[in-house]
């Protein structure tokens, strides 16, 4: 369970450059909840991730997991509890390390490190099943330098680094953002694959409303650092991306129209 509780944050505090990115948040998910989350840019989504995952701290307000408060804890804390992967296909893995040595790092966040790094024969074979559930060839390729992957294979991989050891929250930040529309389906499948399997509790952002619709069992729409709308059951499977925009007109400042034509183009 994940409870954020009154979360502020405002950078450039004080200065005529103020910005309040979130704006006293509250947010309650249930175990095996999979939300996606729209809004336009600047409405405060990836500030929302950061300060969940501590990669920046609060101004206000809590966060907790399963009844820990995560509030002050540093990143590094936090990473052995929470999953997350980046719109930047680059960012997930070391370019210059195999595949299965990109695994063994994630298979052993939040254990104590000792002098012993040679990868396990359990280990190996633990990767190897992992890679060839994804049906990429990968699983045949675990001494290939990730850098040398496609952007798809590699954020395939750190999709399978964030769940590898069972997160209690998995971020998902655009994660498809960078890919082609094929690739793109292809790694989203991939996630509700894992989700589903797992029964993560998920939040994945999104600018693509016909995603945003399609996968998870909750829909949240963000602006100006709130949640101005939270749609699941029955409504969400029936909602469409013309009921989204009209939503997103009539809930959301006229500052973001631009955001708007950009959310209709990506739901097309």
């Amino acid at each position: 369970m994940l409870e954020v509780k009154n979360v502020t944050k405002i950078f450039k505090k004080g200065t005529i450059n103020e910005k309040v990115a979130l704006n006293g948040l509250s947010l309650h998910l249930d175990p095996g909840d999979y939300v996606t989350v729209i809004g336009g840019n600047g409405a405060g989504k990836s500030t929302l991730m950061n300060c969940i995952s501590g990669t920046m701290m609060l101004d206000g307000g809590s966060v907790s997991l399963n009844g820990k408060d995560l509030s002050r804890l540093p990143e590094y804390k936090r990473a052995a509890m929470i999953g997350r992967v980046f719109q930047d296909p680059m960012m997930g893995t070391a370019a210059t390390m195999q595949i299965e040595e990109n695994l063994a790092l994630a298979n052993r966040r939040g254990k104590v490190h000792g002098l012993r790094w040679g990868i396990t024969a359990s280990e190996r074979e633990l990767f190897r099943s992992k890679l060839a559930e994804l049906n990429l060839g990968l699983e045949d390729r675990m001494t290939t330098k990730a850098g040398l992957l496609s952007g798809g294979q590699r954020q395939a991989v750190t999709l399978l680094m964030a769940t590898l050891k069972t997160p209690e929250l998995l971020l998902l930040d655009e994660h498809t953002a960078a890919l082609d529309p094929i690739t793109a389906g292809k790694v989203l499948e991939l996630t509700d694959k894992i989700v589903t399997k797992e029964k993560l509790t998920t939040l994945m952002i999104t600018h693509n409303m016909k995603d945003a619709i399609a996968h998870g069992n909750r829909l949240i729409m963000m602006d100006s650092g709130r949640i101005v709308a939270d749609i699941k059951g029955e409504e969400k499977k029936n909602l469409t991306v013309k009921d989204l925009l009209d939503l997103f007109s009539s809930t959301c400042e006229e500052r973001n129209l631009t955001d708007k034509m950009m959310l209709s183009d990506a739901g097309d």
